[in-house]
């Protein structure tokens, strides 16, 4: 754990859940006038930007600029310089761009803060059905203002398992995964936004979450909601998980071990 006071972390933890009501009101807004926003693709046609993205993450950068000018941010749209500050915001002004722009309601507002090569705080913002999941490190994980558990579940046919794979990794252990889950009688969803999904998991409406490969602004909310709803991630912050990205595996101790061999993916630890 940091050696960062827990009044600097409560601070940034109360502020951050306040930044991502203020911009995903914003992107609501956006969202509700799609039609006229100007898209552009990115790496290829599935990497999505549109202006409301740039406007929301200039939006968060302004609010925490005000309240923690000494602070780093790291965001997906516009990078920064992270090196020797004592807080890291990771920020995804929206995650989930393809579905916002097509009119799919599966996007969120995504924010994490970094403390000494920790991540200790996590939060998931869902306006279109007006939920803000939340945590911070030692104090639990919350829907609105509903204590969140990890899905009990000992087997994979006992729920959903939530799954994803970007274009930047082949598809070969997703598939893998997914026959081996289906031959065990599990099923799962992909909804197009991994830290959306990520906070289901660690809901608990899911029984885990895995991604091949997951930025910083996308996988470390849901690392810091899992561990505290009372499940186990793996180490995303080793071998510069930060700005290189890591694979993400969030579920309860007893299926992470069942997922993990499922995927083959020597990159996970616990």
């Amino acid at each position: 754990m940091s050696s960062a006071s827990h009044s600097e972390i409560d601070a940034r933890y109360r502020y951050a859940c306040d930044i991502a009501r203020a911009a995903a009101s914003r992107a609501l807004s956006w969202y509700q006038q799609r039609q006229t926003l100007v898209v552009e693709h990115k790496r290829d046609l599935q990497d999505v930007v549109s202006e409301t993205d740039r406007n929301v993450e200039a939006l968060i950068r302004t609010l925490i600029a005000e309240r923690f000018p000494e602070d780093a941010v790291y965001g997906e749209e516009s990078g920064g310089e992270v090196q020797g500050a004592p807080f890291i915001w990771v920020v995804d002004p929206i995650d989930g761009t393809a579905c916002f722009v097509n009119g799919l309601p599966n996007w969120c507002v995504s924010l994490a803060v970094v403390c000494e090569g920790e991540p200790v705080i996590g939060v998931v913002c869902d306006p279109n059905h007006h939920e803000l999941f939340h945590a911070r490190a030692g104090q639990g994980a919350w829907v609105n203002e509903r204590r969140m558990a990890v899905h009990g579940a000992t087997q994979l046919n006992e729920g959903l398992l939530g799954i994803s794979n970007g274009s930047r990794v082949a598809g070969d252990g997703v598939s893998h995964l997914i026959n081996g889950l289906i031959a065990q009688g599990g099923m799962f969803i992909r909804v197009g936004s991994g830290a959306l999904t990520s906070a289901w998991a660690a809901a608990g409406r899911l029984i885990g979450y895995y991604e091949a490969h997951m930025h910083a602004w996308d996988g470390l909310p849901g690392i810091v909601l899992m561990r505290e709803a009372g499940g186990i991630t793996n180490d995303y912050l080793r071998n510069e998980g930060l700005k290189n990205g890591n694979p993400v595996l969030l579920a309860n101790a007893t299926l992470y071990p069942q997922i993990k061999a499922l995927t083959g993916n020597s990159a996970l630890d616990e």
